[in-house]
């Protein structure tokens, strides 16, 4: 072969190398992005039609559908019977927004494949059941709604799982959407109000929301304490109605700008079940930027949440920040300055305590089951985490529950049942304060018996604006719902 052809047939060949590279790059790397924009008709087309599975509560609620299209019965539209109770956990799939919720992150169990892709076509030559399978969640109808029904308007957000196997009972976030409306062509307008909304309606304040956990984190301050041996409940600490933070001006008061107790002496206990600023600022600064870094490490902060959803990382600062820093190690101890949770993380640190110390992991697919009804794969229970020791745990639990016998957290308390808990009115700047509660019940939990952890936040004092307290407006909520989930009425 002579030169001329030899450079013709090498640049023929380099060519044809070039084109199957540049095929194998836009079908491998680049096909899904074109495949998922929105703007693609053959997904618009594929989404519309396609049939997927039923997603429904752990009694059997239907909370989403495939209902087939009146014109042409090959095509199916997706509903949402309970419109906007399940909103931000569930989510949606739209032809206009996308998929969100457990229809985006259990897209591959619930879509079916009756259509003519190459895998449905040998999933169904092999045998394989091309319907879509179903979704069942741990989700308790009945708390579900009365958690909605509490939040009513106000932002806000409630948690509530089982703390002896990690089970998401009621996970609402307010205000909320029908998702309903965001389905079909016509859906334009009503997303655009959604996503223009000041309050962000579409946003999912119990997984998505960051904000500080006020005197909720003094659960994870006393555990640190214990934990090191610094502390036990009788240990007592100075009581002045300010506390001076060293190297510079500023102090910190408590929350009715008085002294805890005498003024004197006040124990670990009554600081407490008095939620006393004071005191445990001076019980972080004693416990030290590690021994409280690692605590709240402990309980999950600073690490992603393992669940059937994206979560936004709790944080609080690393250890060498407050090394030179005492007065913000003093701020953080009581729950502001640089230290954020979610709903979700606090419910996990009320359902650690209540657990012996062992967190579990949270999950709210508590089962897939196939067309027919048959059940394909459960969630085993896992444990995520120790957060403290069982010993900790038992004191722990002692205080929480004395804080809603005569503390701050007695407008959580429910007749004849232990319950314990924890307030938090969380400071923010320019704006009023936010309302926490965090606690579970029963205190001492029996084999096979109910238990519920849960974590209640209303943003801004919600109704009562500047004059909220946790106390006041989270504990409340928390009750009906422990005596709703707890005694059945």
């Amino acid at each position: 072969m002579n030169a001329p052809i030899r450079h013709v047939a090498f640049t023929i060949i380099a060519v044809f190398a070039l084109l199957a590279v540049s095929a194998t790059y836009l079908q491998a790397v680049a096909g899904p992005t074109y495949r998922d924009d929105p703007r693609n008709a053959r997904l618009i087309a594929w989404r519309t039609g396609r049939e997927r599975g039923t997603i429904v509560t752990s009694d059997g609620t239907v909370i989403a559908r495939s209902d087939p299209s009146p014109e042409d019965q090959q095509l199916f539209q997706r509903s949402y019977p309970e419109e906007g109770t399940y909103a931000h956990t569930v989510g949606f799939t739209s032809v206009l927004f996308g998929s969100r919720g457990l229809e985006k992150a259990r897209s591959s169990d619930l879509v079916s494949d009756r259509d003519s892709n190459i895998s449905g076509v040998l999933n169904s030559l092999l045998g394989g059941d091309p319907r879509p399978r179903g979704l069942q969640l741990s989700l308790d109808h009945e708390l579900q709604a009365k958690a909605e029904e509490l939040l009513a308007d106000q932002r806000g957000a409630i948690v509530a799982l089982d703390p002896t196997t990690g089970a998401v009972l009621a996970m609402v976030s307010t205000p909320g959407f029908d998702p309903n409306g965001l389905v079909g062509a016509g859906a334009a307008p009503e997303g655009a109000e959604l996503q223009a909304d000041p309050d962000e309606p579409l946003r999912d304040r119990a997984i998505n929301g960051s904000y500080p956990p006020g005197s909720t984190f003094k659960v994870i301050t006393a555990a640190a304490a214990l934990e090191a041996g610094i502390a036990s409940p009788s240990t007592t600490f100075p009581d002045p109605i300010e506390l001076e933070l060293p190297g510079t001006t500023s102090t910190i008061r408590n929350f009715d700008e008085g002294v805890c107790a005498d003024g004197a002496a006040v124990s670990l206990e009554t600081a407490f079940i008095r939620s006393c600023n004071t005191t445990f600022a001076q019980i972080g600064m004693a416990v030290g930027a590690d021994g409280l870094v690692a605590t709240a490490e402990a309980f999950g902060f600073n690490e992603p949440i393992p669940f059937d959803l994206d979560v936004l990382t709790s944080r609080i600062p690393e250890a060498a920040t407050f090394d030179t820093n005492p007065p913000a190690m003093a701020a953080n101890a009581i729950g502001q300055r640089d230290v954020v949770a979610t709903p979700l993380q606090m419910a996990l640190v009320a359902a650690g305590i209540a657990n012996d110390g062992e967190v579990m992991a949270p999950y709210v697919v508590a089962g897939v089951f196939r067309s027919d009804g048959t059940i394909e794969s459960m969630t085993e229970p896992v444990v995520w985490r120790r957060a403290v020791s069982p010993a900790t745990a038992s004191v722990l639990r002692d205080l929480m529950e004395r804080a809603v016998l005569s503390g701050t957290g007695r407008n959580a308390s429910v007749p004849g049942i232990r319950i314990a808990g924890k307030t938090g009115t969380a400071e923010v700047s320019n704006s009023p304060p936010h309302a926490w509660f965090i606690g579970f019940g029963p205190v001492e939990l029996e084999e096979g018996g109910r238990a519920i952890a849960l974590a209640v936040i209303v943003e801004a004092g919600g109704e009562f604006s500047e004059s909220a307290t946790g106390g006041s407006v989270a504990a409340p909520m928390a009750s009906e719902l422990f005596q709703l989930y707890l005694s059945g009425s």
